[in-house]
């Protein structure tokens, strides 16, 4: 079963930039290890993914450099940019927390309470 995209949409950002923390990588090979690492439960929009790299790219969160040819093509690779991992950390604290309360709200065994 799919997982609607409203549920993960808050937190695309940090899906994103995490992806590009553990290696520089271009827009098409984060749509793909998004697919693959959600077992094809989740696929982000290409429109989606550039929107926001772009958006990165403005704050300062990321930089980009042309890579090497593939194919005959350029790529633009994604690397994170000191603030970037700095945001990173705060969505990831941010993260923790949503987890710790969605878990208290919607796992009680006592549902009267």
């Amino acid at each position: 079963m799919a997982i609607s995209s409203d549920i993960i949409r808050g937190h695309l950002e940090s899906v994103i930039l995490k992806l590009i923390i553990e290696k520089d990588r271009y827009g098409y090979e984060i749509a793909s290890v998004i697919q693959k690492r959600t077992h094809h439960q989740f696929a982000i929009k290409e429109a989606t993914l550039y929107a926001m790299v772009q958006r990165f790219e403005k704050k300062g969160l990321i930089t980009s450099y042309i890579g090497t040819k593939s194919h005959g093509r350029e790529r633009r690779y994604y690397t994170i940019s000191p603030l970037g991992y700095d945001y990173f950390e705060r969505k990831l604290l941010e993260w923790k927390q949503l987890k710790e309360i969605m878990s208290l709200l919607l796992e009680t065994t006592d549902a009267r309470n």
